[in-house]
């Protein structure tokens, strides 16, 4: 049997390298590599990408448009990790947890667009909620988010992991509400408004954390800690790769294990739900790697959904 032919487009970036090496020794599938020096060279690109099986995108978004413009060859499937198509009409969103059908979408899909690290924690919180009607789509949504300094790509890696540089601990940023992260977030979540979201770098290399406050009195909806728990564990109850820890209630909460790192190397993203029913208080926490569940790992995950074989 012909083994599928893959091109990573992109493969010397930090998400490129990634999706690489965790394909390096797979024996079932065929990695088409560029020489160092055709890298930049837009004629054999052009060639590559209308050669393989499937492509996949690892470029800034405007060099990720003009590869899939340059894809002339129907039977190319192409899976981008740049954030050029999360919203796009024709392309399928690469989060297969976030609807009973959406693995077998992906699986089917032409055009497959892997989600933002961020953005997969904010959706793997929400998107649930607002689909069983526990969140009405016009509640007010603060994310408070942290991420390893790995999400920032090479330039950020350098800057933090040269020993001459203070870098500051905790970096908030995004603070201009222009994120490229919003437009997913709230289509894939159901959302009719943007979130009001708040980033942030820490001094460690990989890993992330997610942090929704609900101030549960003030919504339209009857809804509790206990509801939000339920509904998020059974929504999640099938996945390999999602999974929803007990609820934590009160004092509780001042020995749960809140580590960003505590995922890394792995494709697991894990759900919290923190809460009070006395002050009608919650908080929901995804804690996964960003280079993991957000970036690489989840890309092999769709691909292996492209290819039939997960």
């Amino acid at each position: 049997m012909k083994k599928p032919r893959i091109f990573i487009d992109g493969q010397a970036g930090t998400t490129g390298l990634q999706i690489h090496q965790l394909l390096a020794n797979d024996g079932d599938i065929d990695i088409v590599s560029i020489d160092e020096s055709d890298r930049k060279k837009e004629h054999v690109r052009r060639q590559l990408l209308n050669e393989v099986d499937v492509a996949i995108l690892c470029l800034p978004d405007d060099a990720a448009k003009d590869a899939v413009s340059w894809i002339k060859n129907d039977s190319v499937r192409v899976l981008d990790a740049s954030s050029a198509h999360r919203v796009a009409s024709g392309w399928v969103y690469g989060f297969p947890e976030m609807h009973p059908e959406q693995a077998s979408r992906i699986a089917q899909g032409r055009r497959v667009s892997n989600p933002g690290c961020y953005a997969t924690g904010v959706i793997a919180l929400l998107n649930p909620l607002i689909q069983r009607g526990l969140l009405a789509p016009d509640t007010p949504i603060t994310v408070n988010a942290i991420s390893g300094y790995s999400g920032g790509g090479k330039a950020m890696i350098a800057s933090y992991e040269t020993p001459s540089n203070m870098m500051p601990v905790f970096r908030p940023y995004g603070l201009n509400f222009q994120h490229k992260h919003l437009g997913e977030m709230q289509q894939h979540s159901g959302l009719s408004r943007p979130p009001l979201f708040i980033p942030a770098v820490g001094t460690f290399r990989q890993g992330m954390l997610v942090q929704i406050p609900l101030p549960l009195w003030a919504s339209r909806v009857a809804t509790t800690p206990y509801d939000l728990h339920k509904k998020l564990s059974e929504h999640y109850e099938n996945s390999a790769t999602v999974c929803v820890a007990p609820l934590i209630e009160g004092t509780a909460a001042d020995s749960a294990n809140i580590n960003p790192e505590r995922f890394n190397n792995t494709n697991m993203l894990e759900i919290s739900v923190f809460g009070d029913t006395a002050s009608e208080q919650a908080v929901l926490m995804a804690c996964f790697d960003n280079l993991g569940k957000g970036a690489s790992g989840a890309a092999i995950q769709n691909l292996r959904l492209m290819l039939g074989s997960s």
